[in-house]
């Protein structure tokens, strides 16, 4: 049964803990002698020379049907890139079918898990991740409908990818328990929350006015998750701070 209280233990992480130690290690660290000449400007020059010829993250791959190359050519002539709107569906695309596997482990988390005060029920993550299904396979029929590819890894989808490979870990991490990963949720719930209102945003100045009713259906949706993963781990934090009360004598 996964515990959701922080007790002390044998931390040896910090060097307050031993005195003659740390008096060594400061000594050390004041008379330490580089390895290298050169100071951090060193690394800065390497990352500008980098950067005068970068490579990119990725590319958008071009249509794969003659419909996709008439959206481009519409969106184009309404003065906005199709590219852009395509790549950022991509990345939702990319972090529901993320955000669908981060709650399906949570569930199993749950499961694992002692009670938590405050925290959700078994219903409200299947809600939540049934929903978070139902966002991929919408966006999945956006993209078909636009003539793209849903599974071409967009640059924004690969950049969002890398970004939450943290949050992966902590929720996948035995170790981590329910309402620590309930605060990795909330990270990527802050994230999820503001790119879809962005492509909301996206998707009407593209004149998608169909495709933007279903993304504010979403983003409404996905700012419940929000304002649920909040309270949860609000309440579960403010309750794991009280002291416990001492079991009455008999």
């Amino acid at each position: 049964m996964i515990k959701n209280e922080i007790e002390l233990g044998k931390n040896r992480t910090g060097i307050d803990l031993s005195p003659i130690d740390k008096k060594l290690v400061i000594e050390g660290a004041q008379h330490a002698v580089p390895t290298m000449a050169g100071d951090e400007h060193a690394i800065d020059e390497t990352r500008a020379e980098y950067l005068e010829n970068p490579a990119t993250i990725g590319s958008m791959p071009p249509p794969a049907t003659v419909k996709g190359a008439a959206s481009t050519v519409v969106d184009t002539l309404k003065g906005t890139k199709a590219t852009v709107f395509l790549d950022k569906v991509g990345a939702r695309l990319g972090f529901e079918r993320t955000g669908a596997r981060l709650y399906g482990a949570l569930l199993g988390k749950f499961d694992a898990s002692e009670p938590l005060p405050g925290g959700p029920q078994r219903a409200d993550l299947e809600k939540i991740h049934r929903e978070e299904v139902q966002h991929f396979e919408m966006l999945r029929e956006v993209m078909l409908g636009l003539g793209a590819d849903p599974t071409a890894i967009t640059p924004s989808a690969d950049v969002e990818a890398v970004s939450s490979n943290g949050l992966i870990q902590v929720i996948g991490d035995p170790r981590m328990n329910l309402k620590q990963s309930l605060e990795a949720i909330l990270v990527a719930e802050l994230v999820d929350n503001e790119c879809w209102s962005v492509l909301t945003e996206l998707a009407t100045a593209a004149g998608h006015t169909a495709i933007a009713q279903k993304f504010q259906q979403a983003l409404s949706e996905e700012q419940q998750h929000l304002a649920n993963v909040r309270m949860w781990v609000r309440n579960a934090t403010m309750g794991e701070a009280k002291p416990r009360q001492a079991a009455p004598k008999k």
